[in-house]
Formats: C-alpha cells, sequence, structure tokens
C-alpha cells in the first residue's frame, strides 16, 4: 500500500494554523559504538551503549544493528544464539538482507527474510532460539539485521507470550513530499526542483503512524499491535541535498538512526530568517530528541540512498530493573523471574 499525501495535507495535520513549526531538537548525539559478536551469527553495534535500559529511552530499551556482513556457506548446525530466555518486554527483529529463523517454546517458529519483521512478546516468560535460515546457512550471503527491545507496561509484564510475523508486504509506506533546500528562493531553484513533483521520502510504517498520517486516511498504521503507544518507522531517502519534513507526535519519545548514508538534524524555529542547529549523523550513529513538544522532525540528506530508523513511543514512565534476559519494575521482580525459569514455568 502507497500513499501520496499532498504537502498540505501534511502540514495541516501537522501545525493546524499553518505557521512555521518548531522543529524536534537533538538532545544528545551518539557516535557510531564498537561491534561485538551476539553468538557467532550477529555481529552488531549496541546503538544505544551506556543509556540501554534507561528511563530516557522509555519506552525502547537496548538495540542492536548487525551492518552488512558476509558469511560463507555452512553445513552443520546454522549460526545464531541458542535457547534462552526472556520476561517482562517485547523483541523486534527486522532482516533487512539475509535470513533469520526464529524458534520457542510455545510452538511459535517462522523465517523472516529482507523488508521482514518479527515481533515477540516476552510478556510472563518464554524461551527462544534465533540464527540464520537453513537456507541462508546453507547457500550463504549477506546479513543485514537489526534488533529493539521495547519495554512492556507494569500492567502487562506478566501477559501471555505472542509472536507476530510482519511479512514486508503487510507494512504500509507513506511517500512524503519534499522540501527542498531552495525552494523557499525561487531565483536559485534548479530547473527539476521547481518541476519535480515525485515524492523522494518513503516511510515504511512498522508500528505507529496513524497519530500524524491518520488525517490523510484514517486506515493507514503500522501493522504491529502494541501495549502501549510505539513508533517504528524505516525511512528511506534517496536524494542528497534536499530537507525532509516528517511528522512526529508531540507527546512521544523521538529516536533517530542512520543504518546507512548521512544527514543533518536540524533543529529549533526557522521563522523570521531564525537561525536552525545542525546535528550530522553518520552510518550508525544516533540522534536522541528533545522531548520538547514539537510535532515535526525536518533532516536535511547529505548522502544518496540514506536510510534511517525512527522510533520511540510514549514514555512508561514506570522503574526499569534489568538483568540479562529480563526487564521488570523491581529487583523482588528480577529474582522471582529468575526463579520462575529455574522452576521450568516458562
Amino acid at each position: 500500500m502507497n500513499l501520496k499525501p499532498a504537502v498540505a495535507a501534511a502540514a495541516t495535520c501537522a501545525n493546524p494554523d499553518n505557521i512555521m513549526p518548531k522543529f524536534r531538537s537533538v538532545r544528545r548525539v551518539m557516535e557510531k559504538p564498537y561491534q561485538h559478536w551476539v553468538g557467532d551469527g550477529f555481529h552488531v553495534y549496541p546503538v544505544f551503549a551506556d543509556l540501554a535500559f534507561k528511563e530516557e529511552l522509555s519506552p525502547l530499551l537496548m538495540f542492536d544493528y548487525g551492518a552488512p556482513k558476509k558469511f560463507p556457506s555452512k553445513v552443520g548446525k546454522p549460526r545464531g544464539v541458542g535457547q534462552h530466555p526472556h520476561r517482562g518486554f517485547e523483541t523486534v527483529t527486522i532482516a533487512f538482507q539475509g535470513e533469520v529463523e526464529h524458534h520457542d517454546n510455545k510452538g511459535n517458529s517462522g523465517v523472516i527474510g529482507p523488508g521482514d519483521v518479527q515481533w515477540m512478546t516476552a510478556g510472563r516468560g518464554i524461551i527462544h532460539e534465533e540464527y540464520h535460515s537453513k537456507n541462508f546457512t546453507r547457500d550463504g550471503g549477506t546479513l543485514e539485521m537489526c534488533q529493539l527491545w521495547v519495554n512492556l507496561p507494569k500492567k502487562h509484564k506478566m501477559t501471555k507470550p505472542r509472536y507476530q510475523s510482519i511479512l514486508k508486504n503487510q507494512i504500509p509506506t507513506i511517500e512524503l513530499p519534499l522540501k527542498h533546500a531552495l525552494e523557499n528562493n525561487d531565483e536559485e531553484k534548479s530547473d527539476e526542483q521547481a518541476s519535480s513533483s515525485t515524492p523522494l521520502a518513503k516511510v515504511r510504517l512498522i508500528a505507529g503512524g496513524g497519530e500524524v498520517f491518520g488525517a490523510v486516511d484514517g486506515s493507514v498504521n503500522g501493522p504491529a499491535k502494541t501495549f502501549s503507544p510505539v513508533q517504528m518507522w524505516d525511512v528511506i531517502l534517496p536524494k542528497a541535498g534536499t530537507q525532509v519534513d516528517i511528522p512526529y507526535p508531540a507527546d512521544q519519545s523521538c529516536i533517530v538512526f542512520v543504518r546507512r548514508g548521512s544527514v543533518q538534524v536540524l533543529s529549533g524555529d526557522d521563522n523570521n530568517g531564525g537561525k536552525q542547529k545542525a546535528n550530522k549523523l553518520g552510518p550508525q550513529d544516533v540522534a536522541i530528541m528533545h522531548l520538547d513538544g514539537s510535532d515535526m522532525l525536518r533532516v536535511k540528506v547529505e548522502s544518496d540512498d540514506t536510510s534511517l530508523l525512527v522510533m520511540g513511543g510514549e514514555p512508561l514512565n514506570e522503574p526499569i530493573a534489568a538483568q540479562g534476559p529480563f526487564v521488570m519494575n523491581t529487583r523482588e521482580e528480577l529474582q522471582k523471574a529468575m526463579l520462575d525459569y529455574r522452576s521450568g514455568k516458562f
């Protein structure tokens, strides 16, 4: 499903008074961290680094990104991570290249390929394993993927586990109009800029989106079922030198991750000639945005074929107690999780 909202419609949705909006400001830029191995199948960047499992990223907890890596063909056991437990949160795995396979003790299993997502709710307890698919193991190839951990509200931490397999063709795509850097100066516009009406920004809505894009089409929302408002958007920006305004819920946390390419995140106002602050992000850099009441992101694309993940959600404002594969609200609940796992109650 491809939807093409008009510039005016998008502007009205985010800013009903038709006044130039204030753009979400950057609180902290975190540069690309060092990689490490998870099992023998996933060579990842721990993107959130020292902010992982902190309330300031709520409802997100942790984020690992596996950049494109070539794996040779293999005979025998697939590379990956063996059986391990979880309680109290959800894991979200996105495949960009290659295939990832999942199996858990609740009878769920599946393979995701390029563009697909698996959304697993650990809830009160699950034991699962993740590994290269049997076909990918046999044939070899390039694997690119990421996994995010999404916290569950206290009242849902002991919910029944579930598994959502979300295929590429189930994920709606919004095509955003471009705001060219020179569009306010007609004399300096190139003929191509002046005449082109082709949307150059595409947003795949994995989760959320209805709060801002629903005004264009009330049916627009990511297919993932969540227990609190969560935004998870895969954004493709093909053309360098353009500025893109991306509507975003004003009352929700926001994180911008550069999967490939580079952008400048532009913050502040541009009314009355106001100067905007620019924060440059390269591959695997991340910007943690202020929760400042603004309902628009503005990025300037620095490289052709840039790809971002824009994510966040409604802060839970609840304490976080995390240890290994368990995320609860108190230390006592963590101890209970460990005891339940050892007692075979998962």
